[in-house]
């Protein structure tokens, strides 16, 4: 039976493994990021990792009913799935540890095409897999709007 779940578990630990580095490494840009302007619909910073956990949750809950799957386009729907995490990785320390907004905007607008082509690819093998990723897509497109707004806030 444990092994029945196997691929979620890791699936779940690999999604929540880059997170936690992510957070790990951007730790000292969080009092930075508190000292900025923001725009007027940011949420406390003490909301993000509680939201991040459960997106990563249910990103690698997607991940793994793909893994599981049958066909032939799993492996191309896992490589964009685990092209989207590098992207999601690099954007955290563009924008949090080097500050550069504009260019983190602009990877964040890749990062979501990447996230929209893993959904596609997804919802054709699994439609739950799919649905599972719509709420990370959304929370990155709300992150696009408060990485566009602090870019204009602070020139």
């Amino acid at each position: 039976m444990f092994k029945k779940y196997m691929p979620y578990i890791v699936s779940i630990l690999i999604s929540l493994g880059i997170g936690g580095l992510s957070a790990f490494l951007t730790k000292d840009s969080m009092p930075i990021y508190s000292a900025i302007n923001r725009p007027a619909l940011s949420p406390p910073p003490e909301l993000f990792p509680i939201v991040w956990t459960v997106l990563f949750v249910l990103m690698g809950i997607a991940a793994g009913i793909i893994w599981c799957s049958n066909g032939r386009q799993i492996d191309s729907a896992l490589l964009f799935y685990g092209a989207q995490l590098v992207f999601n990785f690099c954007w955290t320390l563009i924008f949090f540890n080097f500050r550069a907004y504009l260019a983190a905007f602009i990877w964040l607008c890749l990062l979501l095409v990447l996230i929209g082509i893993t959904m596609i690819k997804f919802f054709r093998i699994k439609k739950t897999a799919g649905w599972l990723l719509l709420p990370y897509f959304a929370w990155v497109c709300f992150a696009g709007y408060l990485n566009f707004m602090v870019w204009q806030l602070n020139p």
